[in-house]
């Protein structure tokens, strides 16, 4: 949300909004300024939203006037949204998005501080801005649910990774993450395919990076001789108490499709005969069938 300049109230010129800071108050880092610098511009902003909530407390609300200080509250302090919306880079969601889901917990707080009770304003509105924005991270980014245990335990696994990250210059290993959490390898290999969870990967897409196909072509399918598994397994039971002549004979019939005319051929005895020891065979594997039809 920003207001036009024009509308931004008048304060002391120490305090002008055009020294708004481009990072929060309690921002330490070093910045390409230095630290003075940025330590000078935070207290400028602590400044002017004291200057501006004092004026704000005496204001109707609902009046031109009110909303414009509002406003300019709103506008000077749009740093600490963006110092917040930056932990959730590793998200893969729009940063404007996120920005802009933070800026309304931002309102939400300027709404509901008081300046009387002696809270530095940035203090109080850094939980309702980070709360705000996991709980659209929570309700409107996944697309599969996790458990809320599940979900808490991976934002400690992610600050594990960076600060170990930071320590071995490496990145840790499973083993180290548990270790530090005191908490088991599984956890953490659940807690981070929790943390992928975010959005849903479409089976025809190809697979980025390793070439592969995409999952849908990766997937089993049914194999249409699988109905024939325990068939085959219960003839095959019932072969070898058949006499080894009448296995010879039906393997040459039905594996080696032959004619019975040229198994009498092969075996040297008459067709009709052939056919006799099918059928007496036949006879012998129905039987012996512990299967009903």
């Amino acid at each position: 949300m920003t207001v036009p300049a024009s509308t931004t109230p008048q304060v002391p010129p120490q305090n002008e909004p055009q020294d708004t800071p481009d990072v929060p108050a309690q921002d330490t880092a070093e910045g390409p300024r230095g630290p003075v610098r940025t330590s000078t511009r935070g207290a400028d902003t602590r400044a002017l939203t004291q200057v501006l909530f004092g004026q704000l407390k005496n204001l109707e609300p609902g009046t031109p006037e009110h909303d414009r200080v509002r406003g300019a509250l709103i506008e000077a302090n749009l740093p600490l949204v963006r110092y917040a919306a930056a932990r959730f880079r590793s998200r893969n969601e729009p940063m404007e998005d996120v920005v802009q889901v933070g800026t309304i917990g931002l309102i939400n707080a300027i709404d509901r501080f008081d300046p009387d009770r002696g809270v530095q304003f940035p203090t109080f509105a850094m939980p309702t801005v980070v709360g705000e924005i996991k709980r659209y991270f929570r309700d409107n980014v996944r697309t599969v649910h996790v458990p809320r245990r599940l979900h808490e335990l991976w934002v400690q696994v992610n600050g594990a990774t960076e600060d170990l990250t930071t320590l071995h210059g490496r990145s840790p290993t499973t083993g180290e993450i548990a270790e530090r959490l005191r908490i088991g390898e599984d956890e953490v290999l659940a807690c981070i395919e929790a943390g992928r969870s975010y959005h849903a990967t479409s089976l025809e897409a190809a697979q980025e990076g390793d070439g592969l196909p995409g999952l849908l072509d990766r997937l089993g399918y049914e194999d249409p001789a699988l109905a024939g598994v325990e068939h085959r397994d219960l003839v095959r039971h019932l072969l070898v108490q058949l006499p080894e002549r009448e296995q010879r004979i039906l393997m040459l019939r039905y594996y080696s499709n032959l004619t019975q005319s040229q198994i009498s051929q092969e075996l040297g005895v008459s067709q009709m005969h052939v056919s006799r020891l099918l059928a007496r065979s036949f006879a012998r594997l129905r039987s012996a069938n512990r299967i009903e039809a």
